[in-house]
């Protein structure tokens, strides 16, 4: 059997290389019971789960130990593997938690644990023989070093890639020959995911500890240095990306040859996790039967849409990430279009269907008002029930007492049907899950002195580095994209720091930077490989995160030197970060009395976030050369002052890179 491939424009090609391939792992959310329930029956090859507080989503509803067990139990009987998620980062006095309840999944039916903290890495490994570790999204890899770094010196059996690279940065990955998983469908973080301390500083909450509170989701003005508003489309959502959808380069995807295709979703609801699941388990039996075309392609789309989503986009795996990956108008459900109004009539309209609706389905409206409306008249976009079934081509009579006009795009937002086909499911699951007797497995635990924990950390681990460096000057790496474009100052007497991201596109500069600089700060995983490669002296700070000594003594063993300290975790807001500190700020004092721990090391200008995406492109389209690419560097709205402004009036600076990544400060 040879798979094909489709590019972006819809055509089918054969690929050398993808005739054969094995089809990747189909990952699902589950947020609890009734999700790992719908995740099986629709076809999953194995679900991510939380169970306890350690984990990236501590708000979803989550399992207790019985309905955890009694899930594992269903999920092997079909085949179905089961991971739990340990991916935040932990303070030293929570590693023996942490470890504790990773044994107890473990011992519950857990196939592989996913974890962002070197840490608890090393910790889990010491203590429980034979576990399988993956290495979450948090951990930030872009690179094929920082995946060859995860296998070989944290020893994880599979690596989860960050969601902004594009499809061949994903096979160059995949060429290591470590087991890549790669998100394909679902919401999308702006920022990139271990990178992002916006949540925390504005809000107290942080995202590196499962907290996050979506400050990307909310309302805000882009202003000038005089106040004024440069926002040109049509919202405010100004960091809102639509969501992943990456069906249409499915066979792109198995001929890289991925381990895995993860779902995001572990906070929807069981009918979105049994609605996706079902059409991309339907996408890859498809493509391995041979049947995959561009209009299966189409139909599957559609029926994706069913189910919660912002808008869908592929921006990231076309190595794009402009104003097309954004949903600036809305935040929250968009669905499916359907048809459009064709008539209005007294408290009813008639809707000429485009695709299948069926009674009880909720439809929206979405009426806009004209060109010549005063300013004051709303935008109205209201539900209503479908009252019948009705196929594409047909016209519905729906009752509809707001103001639309004849030609508003109507969209299906909630989907009977998908309701009705879950609640079967899940009434058919619930009685196999209720017939099982638990029984737990054992788990071999290493006696308590055996496992790696903070008491047992050698001390010259944790000593001050015997070498110091004499370069005091510090230097952000993107700064110097303007300030030295052409890579020729002198910086044997600086520190460098590195960006937070890494990708195939930014190794010749950075490496460029690692054999000028005096001394280099690295940022990420693939800047460390890369540093000891070269064998230059390295120091590491976030998104590198170290919260615990265990991971501080693991980055001492890679040879940092110096390690600086998250900026959430030392800052001295009170209003600010209330919560946070309060909560933290023992455990951190506790670290940072470890010798050569140092403060953050963008103090005096904490980033809140960086995103591929160009925040300036919500002034317009972007300017291009006479060769039609966009060159960020020639852009002259980066040289303008800009500010992000939320709704209480806080002015956030904002910096656009010569790469056209947004960075986000704090004021």
């Amino acid at each position: 059997m040879a798979i094909r491939t489709m590019e972006p424009s819809g055509q089918c090609d054969n690929e050398p290389g993808a005739a054969e391939a094995a089809l990747p792992e189909l990952l699902a959310p589950a947020g609890g019971l009734d999700q790992m329930l719908a995740a099986i029956a629709a076809g999953a090859d194995a679900v991510y789960a939380g169970l306890g507080g350690f984990n990236a989503r501590v708000s979803a509803h989550g399992f207790t130990d019985d309905e955890f067990l009694r899930g594992c139990v269903v999920a092997h009987a079909h085949g179905v593997r089961v991971y739990v998620t340990l991916n935040v980062f932990v303070f030293d006095d929570e590693l023996a938690d942490a470890v504790a309840l990773g044994a107890h999944a473990h011992e519950l039916g857990a196939d592989a644990l996913i974890v962002a903290d070197a840490g608890l890495a090393c910790a889990l490994r010491a203590a429980i023989p034979g576990v399988e570790i993956h290495l979450s999204t948090q951990a930030g890899v872009h690179s094929e070093g920082a995946v060859r770094l995860a296998a070989d010196e944290l020893g994880v059996e599979r690596v989860t890639t960050a969601r902004e690279l594009a499809v061949d940065e994903i096979a160059a990955l995949c060429a290591t020959g470590v087991p890549i998983e790669v998100f394909c469908h679902g919401a999308i973080c702006i920022g990139y995911s271990g990178a992002c301390e916006f949540s925390a500083l504005r809000r107290g909450r942080s995202a590196m500890r499962g907290d996050c509170t979506q400050p990307c989701r909310l309302a805000y003005d882009l202003v000038d240095e005089t106040g004024e508003s440069v926002v040109s489309v049509e919202g405010d959502r100004l960091l809102c990306p639509r969501d992943y959808l990456g069906i249409a380069h499915l066979p792109e995807l198995v001929g890289a040859g991925v381990a895995s295709l993860k779902i995001e979703g572990r906070m929807k609801n069981p009918d979105y996790v049994f609605n996706v699941v079902r059409v991309w388990r339907r996408a890859l039996d498809m493509l391995r039967d041979g049947a995959w075309d561009a209009a299966a392609v189409s139909v599957l789309e559609r029926e994706l849409g069913r189910s919660f989503n912002r808008g869908f986009t592929d921006a990231y795996l076309r190595g794009r990430s402009g104003a097309e990956l954004m949903s600036f108008e809305r935040a929250i459900n968009q669905g499916v279009r359907v048809g459009h109004l064709v008539t209005v009539g007294h408290e009813e309209v008639t809707v000429e269907l485009d695709a299948a609706v069926a009674a009880g389905d909720t439809l929206e409206i979405r009426f806009y008002p004209g060109a010549d409306a005063r300013p004051d008249v709303p935008k109205r976009w209201p539900q209503v029930p479908c009252p019948v079934d009705a196929a594409a081509g047909e016209r519905v009579v729906v009752h509809c007492k707001r103001k639309v006009d004849a030609g508003c795009e109507v969209y299906l937002i909630r989907s009977a049907g998908v309701l009705e086909q879950t609640a079967d499911v899940l009434e058919h699951m619930r009685v196999e899950a209720d017939a099982v007797v638990p029984v737990a497995r054992a788990v071999e635990m290493l006696p308590s002195e055996g496992a790696v924990t903070v008491g047992d950390v050698p001390e010259a681990a944790l000593t001050e580095p015997t070498e110091k460096g004499a370069s005091v000057r510090m230097v952000f790496a993107w700064q110097l994209m303007d300030a030295d474009p052409c890579g020729e100052r002198d910086l044997s007497d600086a520190t460098v720091v590195l960006d937070e991201v890494c990708r195939a596109a930014d190794a010749s500069r950075t490496r460029s930077l690692m054999r000028r600089a005096g001394r280099v700060v690295c940022r990420n995983l693939g800047q460390v490989a890369m540093a000891r490669e070269l064998g230059v002296a390295f120091d590491v700070a976030a998104p590198v995160f170290c919260a615990n000594r265990v991971t501080l003594a693991w980055l001492r063993g890679l040879g940092a030197g110096r390690v600086y300290l998250p900026v959430e975790l030392v800052a001295d807001d009170a209003e600010r970060v209330a919560e946070l500190v309060a909560d933290d700020a023992e455990r951190v004092a506790e670290l940072a009395a470890c010798p050569g721990v140092l403060g953050p090391v963008d103090a005096n200008r904490p980033g809140l976030m960086v995103c591929e995406h160009c925040l300036l492109t919500a002034e317009g389209v972007c300017a291009t050369d006479a060769t039609g690419q966009v060159r960020c560097r020639d852009c002259l709205r980066r040289r303008q002052v800009r500010y992000l402004v939320e709704r209480d009036g806080t002015r956030l600076p904002v910096a656009i890179d010569a790469c056209g990544r947004t960075r986000i400060f704090l004021s």
